[in-house]
């Protein structure tokens, strides 16, 4: 069991979290970046496969090239927009790459434990979604690290497995930049730019089968 203080930690960790774009270039510790490693490393994972890997980069020859990539896919999903639209979607900050002084590119090998993993024969992207687990343990540690987190997710897969040499069949789901930052907003960027609203928790909320709404 947990104490009342251990509980209210955990849930202010998850409530401050933010997806940041901004960093200062203060170096991080080793045994910091460790930590966050073990708390995505401890993730669950379907038939305990364990599909991940983790690229640390910071090279800053490489961070460039991963900044191109992601330029790129944002230049070319900006044409799906139009008027002020796309000119509000140019003016949102995708991504901190060259800033982070650490990019994490987290991979998933589905090819992992074999032909027959438990419980991936009947859903075969749980691979991805454990994955995502351990993306998710590794920002929830980084918060309470004290640490920002951004997920860049403006890139075509080919340009990053050809940047960072990652195998054809590996595919890198997440670029998470990591630093420290000034700039931590009390909500998320894209609700604060007004882009999005949260949803009301209420109006996702079925009883018994989709659609249900309790009486």
């Amino acid at each position: 069991m947990f104490t009342q203080e251990e509980k209210d930690a955990i849930y202010k960790v998850i409530y401050t979290r933010r997806d940041i774009r901004s960093f200062l270039p203060t170096p991080i510790e080793r045994n910091v970046i460790h930590n966050i490693l073990q708390a995505g490393h401890h993730a669950p994972s379907v038939g305990f496969m364990q599909p991940w890997n983790y690229i640390l980069i910071s090279s800053e020859t490489i961070k460039d090239r991963l900044a191109w990539a992601a330029d790129k896919e944002r230049r070319a999903m900006a044409i799906h927009f139009e008027g002020e639209k796309e000119t509000k979607f140019l003016s949102l900050k995708v991504e901190g790459i060259k800033e982070a002084p650490l990019t994490i590119c987290v991979t998933c090998d589905p090819t992992r434990g074999g032909s027959h993993v438990l419980g991936r024969n009947s859903i075969p992207e749980t691979d991805s979604l454990s994955t995502a687990c351990s993306i998710q343990n590794m920002w929830l540690a980084a918060c309470a690290e004290g640490l920002a987190m951004g997920w860049v997710s403006f890139y075509k897969k080919n340009d990053v497995r050809d940047i960072l040499d990652i195998p054809p069949h590996v595919d890198p789901l997440a670029l998470l930049s990591v630093g420290y930052t000034d700039t931590y907003p009390d909500k998320p960027i894209l609700e604060k730019a007004d882009w999005e609203k949260r949803s009301d928790l209420d109006n996702l909320i079925f009883e018994d089968q989709w659609g249900r709404k309790s009486s």
